[in-house]
């Protein structure tokens, strides 16, 4: 049953920047902006293709990778609240981006600096959601893979954040370095 939380959880944060990226658009903003500045990132949807399979597997009992490590209860059930929470703190961290949201790097036309709302307490509260989401899904499926998974999550998302956070420096300068000073990288 906590499977179920993960993988709403997992399709909300999809369908939270499908839909904010579609609304953008109608008002002539560009927000995907996913491997234009690291031709890589394409190596990423692959493997999130496999992990939706290994969390739907878990659930169904389809053929799946990974034996369980060990089982409890307790921490299932953490994780089943860490996938109900990180939607609410996506949403907040879209809502709190209004027309700054992006998918990627614009070094064109990025949008003001955002450090309000969810962004005054997390500098990156999108991917604090995420990362919720990862430990979450883990928590509840304890296998080897979803290990792999998170610290793999972990390490992608801290390199998205430094290129991320170098651009900014670029763009806002010390605005941006005073923003640092003020606000935690997550959190």
């Amino acid at each position: 049953m906590q499977g179920y939380f993960a993988v709403f959880a997992l399709a909300l944060l999809i369908l939270f920047v499908l839909l904010r990226s579609y609304q953008m658009k109608k008002f002539g903003i560009k927000a995907l902006h996913f491997g234009k500045i690291d031709k890589k990132d394409f190596l990423i949807p692959p493997f999130v293709l496999l992990y939706i399979y290994l969390i739907i597997a878990n659930i169904f009992n389809l053929p799946k990778f990974g034996q369980t490590l060990t089982y409890s209860p307790v921490a299932s059930w953490s994780g089943v609240a860490l996938c109900i929470l990180a939607p609410g703190l996506f949403l907040w961290g879209m809502v709190s981006f209004g027309n700054s949201f992006r998918v990627g790097i614009d070094m064109d036309k990025p949008g003001g600096l955002i450090s309000t709302g969810a962004f005054s307490i997390s500098r990156n509260p999108l991917y604090v959601a995420f990362l919720m989401i990862l430990l979450g899904i883990f928590l509840i499926f304890t296998t080897w893979i979803f290990f792999v998974y998170f610290v793999a999550g972990l390490w992608l998302i801290d390199r998205q954040v430094c290129l991320e956070e170098n651009s900014l420096r670029n763009i806002y300068g010390k605005e941006y370095d005073d923003y640092c000073g003020r606000v935690r990288r997550y959190i």
